[in-house]
């Protein structure tokens, strides 16, 4: 005869074995959506897409602006501009805009849900919470596309200079305004550096799904552009310091003036041209991640 503990020992173990088959049979929403999968990721591979025709404009208008065939070097918002006044301007901008916001989704999912699997260690998070600036960078980017479709006029380098000069004047009226802006440069500054870091270190070959004859060939790739657009920030970051250092808003300017004073400099042409390389680098690059990489969804749509 079995006694009274035996028998509550079997009673929570016929009561474990009943859940265990429930949530066996419980499908994931993958399992009840396998689309879903496929969706992400050709959502995630037209961001990138966007992307690097994004930086293959600036890289070309930089070598422009360093050969001299045009007047100044742009950044994104300013390739964006010059896009917009070409034939079927506003057509491309749709097209780029809504592929910009597909990276932003993109980069939510890495950042939130950790779709690359970076792991909730302080190396995870690190990488996660720089997926995550830049999706907001992305955002502002695009959001910005919007804005050019209703203007008839798109802003270029003058009015943007000068809207960053109000935000900084607005900055340094701000208690201890001057070394919030010295800390908005070093920031920059450390998103540059941290791009150069990532092109000479980072194992790219690891997030790509291609065979190893096409790895070896795109990597050098990879590891110009990250090191170019690295270099690209630290002009601007400059200014920015210099900006909250001397307290003169005046100093604050663009990521294209901030080069077109590079340029200015005793061989600035021929950085400006090597680093318009390196900016196509960088997007035929990003062309390649369109194509050949390693997409996965969230093993769960939570937080974590």
């Amino acid at each position: 005869m079995s006694t009274l503990p035996d028998l509550r020992l079997d009673r929570l173990r016929t009561h474990a074995g009943r859940i265990a088959s429930r949530l066996r049979r419980r499908k994931s929403w993958r399992d009840r959506f396998p689309a879903i999968d496929r969706v992400m990721e050709q959502t995630a591979r037209i961001g990138f897409a966007a992307n690097g025709f994004v930086y293959l404009s600036v890289g070309a208008l930089m070598l422009a602006a360093a050969i001299g065939m045009r007047g100044q070097a742009v950044d994104q918002e300013g390739a964006l501009s010059v896009l917009a006044n070409q034939p079927f301007g506003r057509i491309w901008l749709i097209m780029v805009g809504t592929g910009l916001w597909a990276f932003v989704g993109w980069r939510v999912l890495q950042a939130v849900f950790d779709a690359d699997r970076e792991g909730s260690d302080l190396k995870g998070w690190a990488a996660r919470l720089g997926q995550g600036f830049s999706g907001l960078a992305y955002a502002v980017l695009a959001s910005g596309v919007f804005e050019l479709l209703d203007e008839v006029d798109p802003p270029m380098g003058a009015e943007q200079m000068a809207e960053n000069q109000e935000k900084a004047a607005m900055v340094l009226g701000l208690p201890f305004g001057g070394a919030i802006l010295i800390g908005v440069g070093l920031c920059i500054a450390a998103v540059g550096v941290g791009n150069i870091i990532m092109g000479a270190t980072n194992d790219f070959a690891a997030t790509l799904k291609c065979s190893p004859t096409v790895c070896r060939r795109v990597l050098p790739l990879a590891r110009v552009g990250y090191a170019a657009r690295g270099l690209a920030y630290l002009p601007l970051a400059l200014f920015v310091v210099l900006a909250g250092w001397r307290a003169q808003a005046s100093q604050v300017e663009t990521f294209g003036s901030s080069l077109d004073a590079l340029q200015s400099q005793p061989g600035g042409s021929w950085m400006l041209g090597a680093t318009g390389l390196g900016m196509l680098a960088f997007g035929a690059y990003a062309l390649v991640e369109a194509r050949y990489r390693r997409i996965r969804a969230p093993r769960d749509l939570k937080p974590g």
